[in-house]
């Protein structure tokens, strides 16, 4: 089975004094004239993956991040201007994140980069981390740093359970109604040349198949993707524990779609990566992107896929050394044969049919991204062709 692999990018402002320590990620701030040079470079090095024959470029969504580490608030906007620059990658959002979102403006928009892409688009969901951005905008989000993590957690679930059954309706069906404890559409009694609007249609829909793929980071997620028939999307987790959801995923969707998967279909594998000419070398350039990338997510809840000595899942706010994450194989570094054998061995481990590379850090300049782009392509990938 062939590897379709992606690329995929944060987007953020180059930063010198990227690493552990000072200066803390809120104090830093960056320039609107910085943050849109890292947006235009953001497109650059889509056009780049593209050239390079990467099957997808990946961007993802974020709000009001002036310390500049993501900063694409609308990946479908962006990925539209992606689209008519390149001929053939898929462009995907990993993720829009849906509770932040109205449900049909988010199929509206996403139908029109599938169509204007030429059936390129990749609807790729996720509920969120930030709850700077998602009580901004309209959610709640359940995190490290948010004490009504619960209460909040409910809330969001159920906000974006309902919305995605309104984006799946309106993209699939010619017309369409949902009536939900959240979502009201259309509304009762909206006067229409003499009657009352009774049913939508979403203008335009998708004119080609798309598909569907959500982040899985919890329990309950994992129980509900393979149900709705959607990929999921594994990152940052030690591979036993990828390994038991990964397996656990399949079990789920042959019960529920009467249909058994391959073993690595409707899953992809998100890894970070490093090349370099030596192992050393590798090491020494990727630390810096590493420690800034966890002093920055650390507290949001998103090392709680290492696994802590005990053998379960570590505490809430883990900041891993490059140490754990290599020696938890939850970052592949090396030469171009490193990564290529580390590559190999999840492939015999899960089967992997749907590789996510992230291959520049927090920080790293888009020369060096640029640098792993073809190293990735050009002395990597061949050997999986």
């Amino acid at each position: 089975m062939t590897m379709r692999t992606g690329v995929f990018l944060f987007g953020g402002v180059e930063m010198e004094d990227a690493g552990p320590g000072l200066p803390v990620p809120t104090d830093r701030r960056y320039t609107n004239e910085q943050m849109w040079k890292a947006t235009e470079q953001i497109i650059d090095a889509a056009c780049l993956s593209d050239k390079l024959g990467f099957d997808s470029f990946w961007l993802t969504e974020h709000h009001f991040q002036y310390e500049g580490y993501e900063v694409v608030p609308n990946g479908i906007l962006l990925g539209t201007i992606i689209a008519e620059r390149t001929e053939q990658i898929r462009i995907g959002m990993a993720f829009n994140i849906v509770p932040q979102w109205h449900p049909l403006r988010l199929a509206e928009d996403f139908a029109t980069l599938h169509n204007i892409s030429g059936g390129r688009g990749i609807l790729g969901v996720g509920r969120g981390t930030v709850p700077r951005e998602a009580e901004t905008l309209g959610s709640k989000i359940g995190s490290f740093d948010n004490p009504d993590q619960a209460a909040a957690d409910d809330s969001n679930r159920k906000q974006f359970e309902e919305a995605m059954d309104v984006i799946q309706l309106a993209l699939n069906e010619e017309l369409f109604s949902y009536h939900g404890e959240v979502y009201d559409f259309p509304p009762p009694g909206i006067p229409d040349r003499g009657g009352t609007v009774q049913e939508l249609t979403l203008v335009p829909r998708p004119l080609y198949p798309y598909e569907t793929w959500q982040a899985i980071t919890s329990p309950p997620t994992l129980e509900v993707v393979p149900k709705k028939g959607w990929g999921g999307v594994f990152w940052n987790s030690h591979p036993d524990f990828i390994k038991l959801q990964w397996d656990r995923f399949a079990e789920l969707y042959e019960e529920s779609q009467n249909q058994s998967l391959e073993s690595g279909e409707k899953r992809m594998l998100v890894r970070c990566v490093c090349v370099a000419d030596t192992y050393e070398e590798a090491i020494e350039s990727v630390r810096p992107g590493h420690d800034e990338m966890w002093k920055f997510l650390g507290p949001y809840g998103w090392s709680k896929g290492y696994m802590g000595p005990d053998g379960k899942p570590s505490k809430a706010g883990l900041i891993p050394t490059l140490e754990e994450s290599l020696e938890q194989k939850i970052w592949i570094v090396g030469s171009a044969d490193d990564v290529g054998e580390q590559i190999e061995w999840y492939r015999d481990l899960l089967g992997v049919e749907n590789l996510m590379l992230f291959p520049m850090m927090p920080g790293d300049s888009y020369e060096s991204g640029t640098e792993q782009l073809h190293r990735l392509a050009e002395d990597v990938l061949p050997k999986f062709e």
